[in-house]
């Protein structure tokens, strides 16, 4: 299949799902500007599993928010499915937050009081969906966890609390799925399983993964390796897939 050109872009067979251009993020602390972000371009495939690495204050966290729509961008232009999305207001913005992108956390953002089930169907109520309760279940099952349907947060491991989260994550069918260390508060076995759970989503749906991490045998299980140094991308490693960690 020969090149395409998309936003400028010249790509070959998929086309971008993501893409930056000269991305910059200034937050104003007191009476000082303090650069999160500082010219950022990057290009991510359909399909593609990057982790973004770097110190703290690196602009992980920033670029993350940014990829989400969830930090307005102060220079730049952002396309997301080709569609540009860094001039669109809160609603829209808020649109894409619920229907094309999912987001699974480090400390699984679960409420309490509900069950599995109800957490994963959390987003469909936001979005107004009749069939919440089968598509949920479904979720659930992606996960291995419709035998904890029923269960509360406090009942379930650290490690099945985020496979609640990633159900939770996946019940919209996103195109893109954020995951901000997911791994960071679970023990070695735990996080083992919950990364091999990220891959085979990522293998076999074709679901596009960004995953901040700082621990690098985590990164090391995606295809490519961003890292950042003062809100600049200094590497940019991609890996065949037998270089990848198993």
């Amino acid at each position: 299949m020969g090149e395409s050109e998309v936003n400028g872009s010249k790509i070959s067979g998929k086309s971008n799902i993501i893409q930056l251009e000269s991305i910059t993020k200034i937050y104003r602390l007191g009476t000082v500007d303090v650069t999160a972000l500082d010219g950022v371009d990057l290009e991510v495939i359909k399909g593609d599993f990057i982790a973004i690495m770097g110190p703290s204050g690196s602009g992980k966290s920033t670029l993350m928010n940014v990829i989400g729509c969830l930090d307005a961008l102060t220079t730049g232009t952002y396309f997301l499915e080709g569609k540009e999305v860094s001039s669109l207001g809160d609603s829209a913005l808020a649109r894409i937050r619920n229907r094309q992108i999912g987001f699974v956390f480090q400390t699984y953002n679960l409420l309490p009081r509900l069950t599995a089930l109800q957490n994963v169907e959390l987003p469909l109520i936001y979005g107004g969906t009749k069939d919440r309760r089968s598509r949920s279940m479904e979720a659930l099952e992606q996960v291995g966890l419709v035998d904890r349907a029923s269960h509360k947060p406090a009942e379930l491991s650290g490690g099945q609390q985020q496979r609640v989260g990633i159900a939770r994550a996946l019940v919209t069918n996103p195109a893109i799925l954020l995951a901000d260390e997911p791994t960071g508060n679970l023990d070695s076995r735990s996080s083992s399983e919950i990364m091999e759970l990220i891959e085979t989503l990522n293998h076999d749906s074709d679901l596009t993964v960004v995953l901040v991490t700082h621990e690098g045998d985590i990164a090391a299980r995606a295809g490519r390796t961003i890292t950042l140094v003062d809100g600049k991308i200094t590497a940019d490693t991609k890996y065949p897939d037998s270089a990848r960690a198993i």
